[in-house]
């Protein structure tokens, strides 16, 4: 995956630090991850190829190799992670101009800082593989989004519709009916979103029971079953959606489709404790132990 111009030693994700410090200062310091990922890809007008290339899990590369590249930068104190969800420019970084071999020095320091036992029980893995950095997922979150993967996918296709129903009722959809007639533009169902007490949307959907990318050619298809029907979609799928599905999903003039993907719709039915059972994780408190001499933990 080449993002940048032509620089020599170390792996690709250390030409994502620059453009990823500048594009969190375009968007006045902060940025949520999925813009700020999709801002860097157009700085970079990264081909499709790039954009499209997935991991194992499904997820996507590029998207994993900008998570990387944030997780070195917050151990160089350059970006906050005090809140979730939210990546922020320290005070450090926002007088703070790299360059290549300094960004490698980065990339080197935070590995040795691993090495040599800042986490010396915490395995770093290679940034190409197929995980989240450390600090983007709680413990057992990986394995617990594989398994609820295999799930979404085994579900038969009359399953999934109905779990889509479920789910757009549970986040405030009315008269939500399936149909799941073939040959109707993929449209499988449709609801009402009502925006207040005078105004309403209605709203078509499709769900794809699918293992590969989704393609444009079905964004297509289902903006064709909308026509003059429905005010905007919805396409939920068990898979990822291409770059060109994206832009064909956004498209200007035509009618709006949002797009729930696999990694979206493990999400949802977290937020909403559907098909989910929580649990209790315990963390030790060091401050408490301290009294009794044990040594302070970085």
């Amino acid at each position: 995956m080449r993002v940048g111009p032509a620089t020599t030693g170390g792996p690709e994700l250390v030409r994502l630090f620059v453009p990823l410090l500048d594009t969190l200062r375009e968007l006045g310091d902060s940025g949520r991850p999925k813009e700020v990922t999709e801002k860097i890809a157009a700085r970079l007008n990264l081909p499709d190829e790039v954009l499209n290339r997935t991991l194992k899990n499904g997820s996507s590369h590029f998207s994993n190799q900008v998570a990387w590249a944030r997780f070195y930068l917050a151990k160089a104190d350059l970006i906050d992670t005090s809140r979730r969800g939210v990546w922020t420019l320290t005070e450090s970084a926002r007088h703070t101009r790299l360059d290549h071999q300094q960004a490698l020095r980065i990339f080197h320091e935070v590995q040795k800082s691993f090495r040599d036992g800042e986490a010396a029980t915490t395995l770093l893995p290679a940034p190409d593989e197929a995980r989240a950095p450390p600090d983007e997922q709680a413990p057992g979150e990986e394995s617990f989004r594989e398994e609820m993967a295999k799930m979404l996918q085994s579900l038969s296709p009359d399953g999934f519709e109905r779990l889509c129903q479920r789910i757009l009722r549970e986040v405030g959809f009315e008269e939500v009916v399936v149909t799941g007639r073939s040959g109707d533009g993929g449209i499988d169902g449709f609801g009402t979103l009502r925006i207040n007490r005078l105004v309403s949307d209605r709203v078509l959907f499709q769900c794809k029971r699918h293992a590969k990318q989704i393609s444009p050619s079905y964004i297509r298809e289902f903006r064709g079953g909308m026509a003059a029907r429905a005010d905007r979609g919805i396409f939920l799928a068990t898979s990822t959606f291409s770059a060109e599905a994206k832009r064909e999903a956004a498209r200007e003039g035509a009618a709006p489709i949002e797009m729930v993907d696999l990694s979206a719709l493990i999400s949802l039915l977290t937020d909403l404790g559907l098909g989910v059972t929580p649990r209790t994780v315990f963390t030790v408190d060091q401050s408490f132990f301290r009294e009794y001499g044990a040594p302070e933990q970085k």
